[in-house]
């Protein structure tokens, strides 16, 4: 089975293909000061839970520590496999039509490319994680660009640390957008804020583009707000693992 790994700024998700087909998932910490050992370690347990054999590996990063860890566990545990791990000098046949694109994070690259060959363009990608990204894919699948914004949790977080009077909370769908609480009022900002957030974003953008064929969500914390969000036409979680399966068969 292939083997893709994506690490994020706050989560890891992996998963296995047998082809096309997505058959193991898992979703863990990021921690940037895990050592190659460590991760080999935690990796091995949970392919050994559920019996996977693993034939190749492919992989990316946002975090630079965690990839050095990376590339230094593929080498001593998986040395034997043939691997990819994206990033400048990778086929991804996504071309980046922006000002440097050496700043592309490479989840961003296999998001445009799983976009545009699941849903064809113009789309956009909104990746709902530490940030909530914004990526916009042309009609013939090149990387336009995007916009970031603030992250949920993070979000919740600086409230958290600069408001006196104000705690964490639960991140979650609220019974009314009035709150009768500390909290409920916490959560209906939190709840239908990110999601005009979102719509309007989006709809900007598709003023910009003239139309778009789909605007899809993915990341750990979609499912908590694309029920509000009118713009989002699909939901994939896992678009950036089945982006890494593509740059896998493009470079094999």
């Amino acid at each position: 089975m292939l083997l893709c790994i994506d690490i994020g700024n706050t989560n890891t998700v992996l998963a296995t293909f047998e082809g096309e087909k997505l058959i193991h998932s898992w979703r863990i910490k990021t921690d940037a000061r895990s050592t190659a050992d460590e991760l080999g370690l935690k990796l091995r347990g949970l392919l050994a839970g559920d019996a996977v054999e693993v034939t190749g590996v492919a992989a990316c990063s946002t975090v630079p520590a965690a990839l050095r860890s990376l590339r230094s566990m593929l080498a001593r545990y998986y040395a034997d496999l043939p691997h990819v791990i994206v990033e400048p000098g990778v086929k991804t046949g996504v071309q980046l039509a922006i000002d440097n694109p050496k700043e592309v994070g490479a989840d961003r690259v296999v998001n445009t490319l799983a976009a545009f060959t699941l849903y064809g363009g113009p789309s956009i990608v909104v990746d709902f994680g530490t940030t909530t990204n914004f990526d916009v894919i042309s009609g013939r699948g090149e990387f336009l660009g995007g916009a970031f914004a603030p992250g949920i949790e993070i979000s919740f977080d600086a409230l958290a640390a600069r408001a006196a009077q104000l705690r964490k909370v639960e991140p979650t769908v609220p019974r009314s957008v009035i709150g009768k609480n500390t909290v409920e009022c916490l959560q209906a900002g939190m709840y239908f804020g990110f999601a005009g957030q979102v719509d309007r974003i989006v709809e900007r953008m598709v003023e910009e583009l003239g139309e778009v064929r789909a605007v899809i969500a993915t990341g750990g914390l979609a499912p908590l707000v694309i029920g509000e969000c009118r713009t989002i036409t699909h939901h994939e979680p896992m678009i950036t693992l089945i982006g890494l399966r593509m740059v896998y068969d493009r470079n094999r």
